[in-house]
């Protein structure tokens, strides 16, 4: 029996790229998404908004129509968002943790049925999950960390029945969401009222992250990796940037002069 795999955001850069690998490798993947291709040999759209418990319900049971087993739930799923904590409207803030936190939840809990001894739980969350957030990207890493931190209390219970649940700390890839980073940057610094947003400068800094961007590929193969793994460990780690790791080993309180004097605007220098 071929081994199945359940993907979700299937179809975003990393997704795709994942789906593909699984299965070249011999797996049949369930490539789950809001926005679904066609079917092609050993790949099964399943079409879902996994913020909707309904919508996620059904795609579970259009999966468990197919197969009474999963051996892994690999999640992509996510946004990028870009704003200040105290200007973000409501909605896109509920909107986030909706997406990368709850999603994540939803999928997991309506899919665990598929899920027997020897399973894995593999979920994409970010190189900032356990670092010190830069200004104006707390609201996404606030989400990446809730979801890292999830993902960890996830696997302390689903030990005990035998299904191993890791995360992957990503780096920049090269997706389309590097470009929404800019785009985010941009209409931030034109709606902003509080700050004196010197847009190059942060640029610089966003685009020394983005410079180090490794294709989704390298995603892909690095999941079929710990998806090999006997016994995966918790945390698995990708394209780190040094300079936020340079920052995050400082004390608190240089971090906070370091941004400072970083993002200051023209007329404060």
């Amino acid at each position: 029996m071929i081994p199945s795999i359940l993907v979700t955001g299937a179809y975003g850069g990393m997704g795709k790229a994942t789906v593909k690998l699984l299965r070249d490798n011999g797996f049949r993947v369930f490539a789950l998404d809001k926005t679904i291709g066609e079917a092609e040999e050993n790949i099964v759209p399943i079409k879902a908004d996994i913020t909707d418990e309904a919508s996620v319900k059904l795609a579970f049971e259009q999966t468990r129509a197919i197969t009474k087993e999963l051996f892994a739930i690999v999640h992509f799923a996510g946004v990028y968002m870009l704003d200040s904590l105290v200007e973000i409207e409501s909605d896109s803030f509920e909107r986030i943790f909706k997406i990368n936190v709850e999603g994540a939840f939803l999928v997991n809990k309506a899919f665990l049925p598929l899920l027997g001894e020897g399973s894995r739980i593999v979920i994409t969350t970010s190189e900032l999950a356990p670092l010190d957030p830069l200004p104006f990207t707390g609201i996404y890493a606030v989400t990446k960390s809730a979801l890292d931190k999830y993902a960890y209390s996830l696997r302390m219970e689903l030990q005990l029945k035998d299904i191993k649940v890791s995360v992957l700390r990503a780096g920049a890839v090269q997706t389309g969401m590097l470009g929404v980073s800019t785009d985010a940057l941009d209409k931030f610094c034109e709606k902003t009222k509080l700050y004196k947003c010197n847009a190059d400068r942060f640029k610089r800094i966003v685009d020394s992250v983005e410079a180090r961007s490794v294709a989704p590929e390298k995603i892909a193969e690095k999941t079929l990796r710990i998806l090999s793994k006997k016994s995966p460990k918790f945390a698995y780690k990708i394209n780190r940037n040094p300079l936020l790791l340079m920052l995050d080993i400082l004390p608190k309180g240089l971090q906070f002069w370091v941004i400072k004097q970083v993002l200051k605007s023209k007329d404060e220098t």
